[in-house]
């Protein structure tokens, strides 16, 4: 956590990952993120993995340090107060509510024209569309997985929901900072169809595609166009190498005393690995035999001591609860984490914000809300609202959480 965006409030109105993301990294950079849910919880706020309590985990992890207003929002009533809420204070707010409807920009900005909204979508065209419904269609699973295995490979990771909440965080910033000087509102429309796309343009895949007159074929866990791969040593346990640059590339060959097998290699088909880490890829069934025949040959405590010596780029496979155990780096002794209790009742490690930023004092991290523990308190600093009026709204089921 830090503070520097201490004094900037952000409104939410979304569900899952993507819209909850962006403002959990504006959250932990200090800004006031003040989200709507439905009274009892939108269609995430039991999501898996859930806790031994039955809380969901993930909404937990999404919504740490927000402040949560609870809302009838079948109800007229309801969807007016959600409005007035997206279009308070700074006039920042981020939704994945359909383009049409009650949140619109078009019924939001009548009510303030210098709004900034971020709206994530599925598909550009509002089509529905989630992460793993977009990568099926971008054409990643075909690119993933063994060339022996004809099935596609989804990805555990979502990945267009998470690039989605980090650039949505940053479209709205800039949106913001023009408007300090043209006073102008606007939407900014997200689609994870349009990331995807965008993705795989930027990375070269669609060049490639369009240019060789058909798709890359699978490489397994081989690192496309360089040297990597998984590699078994003689104890059983499973290791990641990489050799992009020369420097890792000799630094790998000497560690595993291979040099003039290489080399006999190198003469054989008259390439040179060093220089080209294209070539490695291209001829890695014999690289990678022969690094295999070595690697079979050492105990991992052994790839350790010699790994290290030379500067080769590596690591153990490990599962998640391994990693928690064994590698301080990302977990134990990593300062981004601290003990925090949340509000479904359990305490353990959570993240604040990735960023190092030597010159600013880091904060520990926040717990999540419960859904509409703040709902009081938002209704009173943000609209402005008394207790009277406030009660009113708990009476007439509108609103719910602790009565002021």
């Amino acid at each position: 956590m830090y503070n520097l965006l201490s004094g900037l409030t952000v409104v939410e109105g979304a569900a899952f990952i993507a819209g909850p993301s962006c403002t959990l990294h504006m959250a932990q950079m200090g800004a006031t993120v003040i989200r709507f849910d439905q009274i009892g919880g939108g269609p995430d706020s039991a999501r898996w993995p859930i806790g031994p309590k039955g809380q969901s985990l993930y909404w937990e992890g999404l919504n740490k340090g927000k402040k949560s207003l609870a809302i009838n929002l079948s109800d007229p009533a309801g969807r007016e107060l959600a409005q007035r809420v997206a279009t308070s204070g700074d006039g920042l707010f981020v939704t994945n509510f359909p383009v049409s409807g009650f949140l619109s920009y078009e019924k939001l900005s009548a009510l303030r024209d210098d709004l900034v909204c971020l709206r994530v979508m599925g598909w550009a065209d509002g089509t529905p569309a989630v992460d793993y419904t977009i990568n099926a269609s971008v054409g990643l699973p075909w690119l993933t997985g063994h060339p022996d295995d004809p099935r596609p490979v989804n990805h555990v990771l979502p990945a267009w929901d998470l690039l989605a909440g980090a650039y949505g965080a940053f479209a709205l910033l800039a949106a913001e900072r023009e408007r300090q000087a043209s006073g102008k509102g606007r939407e900014v429309r997200l689609a994870l169809s349009d990331l995807a796309a965008a993705t795989m343009g930027n990375l070269g895949n669609v060049a490639e595609t369009l240019l060789s007159g058909g798709d890359r074929p699978r490489s397994g866990n081989n690192l496309f166009g360089a040297f990597g791969r998984d590699f078994g040593t003689a104890d059983g346990e499973r290791v990641m190498i990489v050799a992009i640059t020369p420097r890792q590339w000799t630094g790998l060959i000497k560690a595993l005393g291979i040099a003039g097998d290489i080399a006999a290699l190198e003469s054989e088909l008259g390439v040179d690995f060093a220089s080209d880490e294209g070539a490695r890829f291209t001829h890695r069934a014999r690289v990678d035999a022969l690094v295999e025949g070595a690697l079979s040959k050492l105990p991992l405590s052994a790839c350790a001591e010699v790994f290290d010596s030379t500067g080769c780029t590596w690591s153990i496979y490990r599962t998640l609860s391994q990693s928690l155990a064994q590698e301080p780096r990302l977990f134990g002794e990593n300062p981004i984490f601290g003990e925090v209790t949340h509000a479904g009742g359990d305490c353990y490690p959570t993240p604040g914000a990735a960023a190092r930023i030597p010159a600013e004092e880091r904060f520990p991290a926040a717990a999540s809300p419960s859904i509409g523990q703040h709902s009081d308190e938002i209704l009173a600093t943000l609209l402005g609202m008394g207790s009277g009026e406030i009660g009113k709204l708990h009476d007439a089921g509108i609103i719910s959480g602790a009565k002021a």
